[in-house]
């Protein structure tokens, strides 16, 4: 089975389905994973732009996955036309083909998050998915952005499917700690402590240790 992740930054795919992105790949699975944004000077140092850089390849060989990189500007998803966003997306969709695709949440606080749900949703129109060969379409959470997020109907993270994730926590802290740019001390949202905190939290709600929790997009049966 192919699996596409889509993240509009790279550490968003690890936060949000790492632990569920490791059991793809112990099961076989080809695994896809499409980075949207780069970071760019002056707001990053060169020196922290290729570091940003080697994690992408670090994090890719954990996950055994093929990773398309955008190129676009990080924080700027919202000035780019969503025709110019989706034309990427879409020429991968159509190459890969893949089963179940992976997509952050739509209502996170982060602007570049927002922009490519939109466009990500317009590529995976109902209408699309069979000749794709797209069967599910799952949107995850993202700790410092989903959880960050104002109160309000339209925004809120309201997960219908759970991913017991129980055997893969520990690769999933261990991947995110190869972010070594992004990776949070504690008590900050994206600490090994508070990816453990709701995973077990997510665990709970279905009776297992740890899990991953996402929110159903569409299925076609």
């Amino acid at each position: 089975m192919n699996v596409l992740a889509i993240s509009a930054h790279p550490d968003d795919e690890t936060l949000g389905c790492g632990g569920t992105l490791v059991k793809h790949r112990n099961q076989g699975d080809s695994i896809y994973w499409i980075v949207t944004t780069v970071c760019h000077e002056p707001q990053w140092s060169a020196e922290a732009i290729r570091r940003k850089a080697v994690e992408v390849d670090n994090v890719a060989r954990a996950y055994n996955a093929h990773v398309f990189r955008l190129g676009f500007l990080n924080a700027q998803l919202d000035r780019v036309a969503i025709g110019e966003l989706m034309k990427p997306i879409e020429a991968i969709v159509e190459d890969v083909r893949p089963e179940v695709v992976y997509v952050l949440h739509g209502g996170d606080i982060h602007t570049d998050h927002h922009a490519l749900f939109t466009a990500a949703m317009s590529v995976l129109k109902p209408f699309y998915m069979l000749r794709r060969g797209i069967r599910r379409v799952l949107s995850y959470e993202t700790l410092s952005s989903t959880d960050a997020a104002p109160s309000g109907a339209g925004r809120m993270f309201l997960p219908n499917v759970f991913s017991d994730i129980t055997p893969y926590l520990d690769e999933k802290v261990e991947i995110m700690r190869l972010y070594e740019t992004e990776i949070h001390a504690d008590p900050l949202p994206r600490s090994p402590s508070a990816i453990r905190a709701l995973a077990r939290f997510r665990g709970a709600t279905i009776s297992t240790e740890y899990a991953e929790a996402f929110t159903l997009v569409r299925e076609l049966m």
